[in-house]
């Protein structure tokens, strides 16, 4: 299905904005995917998708417990992180692509801000914006500080919603449940194959382009004319 409604190109001059997800669209796993099974139990990760999976948690919820499961500094963790996730190595040049298009670029996450400018820091990206929750690393167990009032912690669909107010013509990049609102959202929306985000477009009949790699996704907003 084409991500461009009704199949239409998109216009070279048009001012766009593109909003990227960071756990599991940028990286190959989430976060706490990685952490929650070092530091508990397969009963306490199993209560948690199974909140998740019959609508008794919401995805705020899931992420305040996972967190508090978490043991040791954010420096500790960050090593943890580094060692088992791994980061599209097709984003960075997907991001110096739109900065030199003059394309904001955007990353919205219900994930840790810190944790994600860890991973962005290693690749050069420190200037890349993040819109994300917080946390309060505490030796007996992680607490999640977020910036929304919103099940996702973060308000990634006001992002969207809010440039598209502004003139910007946009662009989601996502893979899972907290993605779906946003790409809704999104005039052209791009979902990572094989993951939540794809089977509920696809459930619902709404417009995406399917993507594996950032280099997928450069390649489609080339010929649409929105990066250069």
């Amino acid at each position: 299905m084409t991500g461009v409604p009704n199949g239409s190109p998109a216009s070279p001059s048009a001012a766009w904005a593109i909003f990227v997800d960071f756990d599991g669209t940028i990286t190959d796993r989430d976060t706490f995917d990685v952490l929650v099974p070092i530091f508990a139990s397969p009963a306490e990760w199993d209560a948690t998708e199974r909140g998740l999976e019959n609508g008794t948690m919401t995805i705020r919820d899931v992420l305040a417990s996972q967190a508090s499961v978490v043991r040791g500094s954010h420096a500790e963790v960050a090593a943890l992180l580094r060692r088992d996730v791994a980061v599209d190595p097709s984003f960075a040049p997907f991001a110096r692509a739109c900065a030199a298009a003059h394309v904001p670029l955007e990353i919205v996450s219900s994930g840790v801000d810190s944790i994600i400018r860890d991973r962005l820091d290693e690749f050069g990206l420190s200037g890349v914006p993040v819109v994300a929750n917080s946390v309060d690393p505490r030796p007996d167990g992680w607490v999640m500080q977020f910036r929304d009032p919103v099940d996702n912690g973060t308000d990634k669909a006001a992002r969207v919603a809010a440039a598209s107010a502004n003139g910007r013509r946009t662009v989601f990049v996502g893979d899972g449940r907290s993605d779906y609102d946003e790409a809704i959202r999104a005039e052209v929306r791009f979902a990572k194959r094989g993951l939540p985000l794809e089977r509920y477009l696809t459930r619902n009949g709404i417009a995406f382009e399917p993507f594996t790699t950032f280099a997928d996704v450069a390649a489609r907003l080339i010929r649409l004319g929105v990066l250069s």
